[in-house]
């Protein structure tokens, strides 16, 4: 088949209108039908490049290496020439490129860098469904330019399987173009049972299905494993299987080189068996593919709250991934997928994969939004909005780490976080900005080798088993020596030791090394050496100075320093008001300060939560001065000590909100600071002015109803917002909380009666006195509320011989009456009596005098 016969040019004309029109395309078109491949070429071919490029974003690297290989075939040039690609450490372009297949976070960082996207004519955001965070932000971002300063910037988006009429509302005004793609039927084959890959590796399930299958198809095979260490697992494991001797086996994933990773989409007359991670789930098509096998996994990314960073661990694909994945097996003839679960385990897993802005840290994003001029991240136009916390937890951490600060409003208060010059400097590194920071610190220090592979140790999970016998702890030891300074310097020591031993399942597993996860680290080593060699950064090994790699450790964690409370416990408090408790396993267990790289709620059986701090760092308070001067001072605080239950003068050393240390001064603490402690004590409810009863809050209701009643005397009320003035008045000259809480009936009610002029004073008792007087002679409490009218309770027997209604203030405030069996419980509530003895009184006598005989009953 020709590239001219591929489906998706049936849509041609219609995609060149509509570019022509609004700018702006939403494509859908199933996989192999040639639009990542074919789309850039006609734009070329009609003219929408002759004063720039297109840049097509791919979501993985191996796909825009390839993608560009393959178009420049098509096109007749040299890779690099007017076909070129541009990916994280590698480039292949030239001055004369015209269609640049790039990465999503190459883009984002172009337009931080230059707002216009000068020489670009048009953007074309591949395989948009999977919903990568740096691909939804560029997206937002062209949005913007195009609106702004670039109107002519053409605009499209594809996906073989989208929400099409959602992205158009996104969009609008913008058209969508479909195209149904040609495509076999494939029968969709399950496990009859589950397999568990822990007992029995992935490899060997997916090596032995291979060869069960392998007699009864034709055509090549895909399998589907994780990454690049299950793909060797798998390739060994299949040449174990006489049934596949005739087969080719070709691994395929980001980390191969070119050679290799081209080797394995080339046509070839043997059969193949294609051994590939996700990248070739969508974008690549791979002609003659009829199996398809897949193990369900890949690697994702997602935050990991407890180290504060984005991780990649494998996890189980979702169903719209595996109808993708199965898809590939009917591109030129009819197909079977066999999956490696059941089909009672599909139904369980998720529909579809979240959008990365939902499960990802945002630090790095919102760096990269600041340095594009955008302070206001949260007003952005983001397709999916993250969540708040999210955004202020990812603002927060690059105040800490010194790359935004916050700019002051010019009527006072803070404003806006802005990009400082060394968070410029961080975003040359395309790693989390804790690492960014970290390198940067490495640089200065000499130290960038081992920083390095401290980041590569923090990625996946611990490869050092716990709760071990006795002889592997002491083997461990032995081999590996003891550790008092950091917990990561154990680490390094188990990795290197690990790799000296080939990663050998049995030198492993004598010092309690889990093989698998030290083999994980090489690579993620690697890329992070690769990194920083490329940012010209010295990573030759060489030794240090004392405690520089530690330094280090603290520039990229410094949101979580941490001072042990005592030295009995484990006990430690944090950075921003936390607490938590050092794991029993850290061989830093003497370190009164120290910054801990993993942070760990763990759920107990009551239902309370556990803070657990991991790989530990022992660190020395005057680093925290040196790194972090502006976030370190020595101060004098005027506090309450509760215990004392007294106002004192401490001096305090803080970094940031964190005590370091504090110690009671022989100061006297004034007379103003103390009282507004005390005040700020009793308003809390820690501490409780005995004579401050019912008795007062009756008082000062009487006051605020004057003020409403009674308007003419202009009475002040006395709302909640004034009650801290009062009581501050009562705390002045105190010191202790013990002379504030016996504080008396009298001085109370002086600082109250302060609040009413003489001539309000004088009238108050008048017009809503605390009791009434009946004609009986007898003297009823009034009570008053907020709201309603003021209420008389009195027993019925109090209240024989007394007719009408009840009035105040010289009859213009109505009394409720509650009358009250003699158990005191309310038989009756009215406002006027002579209706009551009336209407009500026959009924309740009866009864009332059969239950209280011995009650006087008129």
């Amino acid at each position: 088949m020709t590239p001219r016969e591929l489906p998706i040019y049936e849509l041609e004309t219609a995609l060149v209108a509509a570019l022509r029109g609004t700018g702006r395309v939403v494509v859908q078109a199933p996989t192999g039908s040639g639009k990542s491949t074919q789309i850039p070429q006609m734009l070329r071919t009609h003219g929408f490049l002759e004063a720039g490029e297109v840049v097509v974003l791919q979501p993985r690297r191996l796909a825009a290496r390839m993608l560009a290989r393959r178009v420049a075939e098509e096109v007749g040039c040299a890779l690099g020439d007017e076909v070129g690609y541009q990916i994280r450490l590698e480039s292949r372009i030239s001055a004369r490129t015209r269609v640049r297949f790039v990465t999503e976070g190459i883009l984002l960082r172009q337009m931080s860098f230059d707002a216009r996207l000068r020489g670009v004519s048009a953007l074309v955001f591949d395989e948009f469904h999977e919903r990568h965070l740096y691909g939804d932000i560029s997206l937002a971002r062209a949005l913007q330019i195009q609106a702004t300063t670039r109107p002519d910037l053409k605009i499209v988006v594809m996906s073989a399987t989208l929400d099409a009429q959602g992205l158009a509302e996104y969009l609008a005004p913008c058209e969508i173009l479909t195209s149904q793609g040609r495509s076999f039927p494939v029968a969709i084959e399950y496990l009859a049972r589950a397999v568990n890959f822990e007992a029995e590796p992935v490899w060997d399930v997916a090596a032995r299905e291979c060869a069960r299958l392998a007699g009864s198809t034709e055509g090549d095979f895909l399998v589907f494993l994780p990454g690049a260490y299950e793909i060797g697992r798998t390739v060994q494991a299949l040449g174990e299987h006489r049934e596949l001797h005739g087969c080719v086996v070709l691994p395929l994933h980001g980390e191969l080189p070119p050679e290799a990773q081209d080797r394995a989409v080339a046509r070839t007359s043997a059969r193949k068996i294609i051994v590939s991670t996700n990248v070739a789930e969508t974008s690549l098509t791979i002609d003659g593919v009829t199996v398809v096998v897949d193990a369900g996994l890949a690697r994702q990314a997602k935050f990991d709250p407890n180290r504060g960073i984005n991780t990649l661990l494998v996890e189980k694909i979702s169903r719209a991934s595996a109808d993708q994945r199965a898809g590939r097996a009917g591109r030129t003839a009819p197909g079977r997928c066999l999956r490696l679960w059941t089909e009672r385990e599909h139904a369980g897993r998720l529909a579809q994969e979240l959008p990365e802005v939902r499960r990802l840290d945002l630090a790095e994003v919102v760096l990269t939004l600041k340095a594009s001029g955008i302070d206001d991240v949260a007003g952005f136009p983001w397709l999916e909005k993250p969540d708040p916390k999210a955004l202020a937890r990812a603002e927060m951490l690059l105040i800490d780490l010194g790359a935004l600060a916050l700019e002051k409003k010019s009527a006072g208060g803070d404003g806006q976080a802005v990009i400082t010059e060394l968070g410029r400097r961080m975003l040359r590194f395309p790693v989390h900005p804790r690492y960014a920071r970290m390198f940067l610190e490495a640089e200065a220090r000499g130290c960038v080798r081992p920083v390095a592979l401290m980041a590569a140790l923090t990625q996946g999970r611990s490869f050092l088993q716990r709760g071990l016998p006795r002889a592997v702890d002491e083997a461990r030891e032995e081999a590996l020596g003891e550790e008092t300074e950091s917990d990561f310097f154990l680490l390094m020591r188990a990795w290197r030791f690990a790799e000296k031993a080939s990663f050998g399942l049995d030198a492993c597993r004598r010092l309690g090394i889990h093989a698998q996860g030290a083999r994980a680290v090489g690579p993620l080593f690697a890329s992070f050496l690769e990194i920083a060699e490329k940012e010209g950064l010295d990573v030759a090994e060489r030794r240090p100075e004392a405690g520089a790699v530690a330094k280090c450790v603290l520039a990229g964690f410094s949101d979580q320093v941490a001072r042990r409370l005592d030295g009995g416990t484990l006990r430690c408090e944090l950075v921003h008001a936390r607490r938590g408790f050092l794991a029993r396993e850290s061989a830093i267990q003497r370190a009164p300060l120290l910054v801990v790289a993993e942070v760990s709620e763990i759920g107990r059986g009551d239902g309370e939560v556990s803070t657990l701090l991991s790989l530990a760092t022992a660190v020395e308070e005057p680093w925290l001065k040196e790194l972090f001067p502006a976030d370190y001072r020595e101060e004098r605080a005027v506090v309450y000590d509760p215990e004392m239950k007294r106002v004192i003068t401490r001096r305090e050393r803080r970094f940031r909100d964190l005590v370091l240390e504090a110690r009671v001064s022989g100061d006297e603490a004034p007379l103003g600071e103390a009282a507004l402690l005390l005040t700020r004590e009793v308003v809390a409810g820690r501490i409780k002015i005995e004579a401050w009863d019912e008795t007062v809050e009756q008082w000062i209701l009487r006051v605020n109803r004057m003020a409403e009643w009674f308007p003419e005397l202009e009475v002040n009320p006395l709302t909640d917002a004034d009650r801290p003035t009062l009581i501050e008045q009562l705390c002045y000259g105190e010191l202790g909380a013990r002379a504030v809480k016996d504080k008396g009936k009298d001085e109370i009610m002086a600082v109250l009666r302060d609040w009413l002029t003489a001539e309000q004073l004088a009238v108050l008792d008048d017009y809503l006195p605390e009791r009434l007087t009946m004609a009986n002679g007898r003297k009823a409490k009034l009570e008053y509320a907020k709201e309603g009218p003021p209420v008389l309770s009195a027993r019925i027997q109090e209240l024989y011989g007394i007719e009408g209604r009840f009035t105040l203030g010289r009859g213009r405030v109505p009394v409720k009456i509650h009358v009250l069996a003699p158990n005191y419980r309310p038989i009756q509530v009215t406002d006027d009596l002579t209706s009551f003895w009336r209407d009500m009184y026959p009924t309740v006598k009866g009864e009332l005098s059969r239950r209280y005989p011995r009650h006087e009953w008129r």
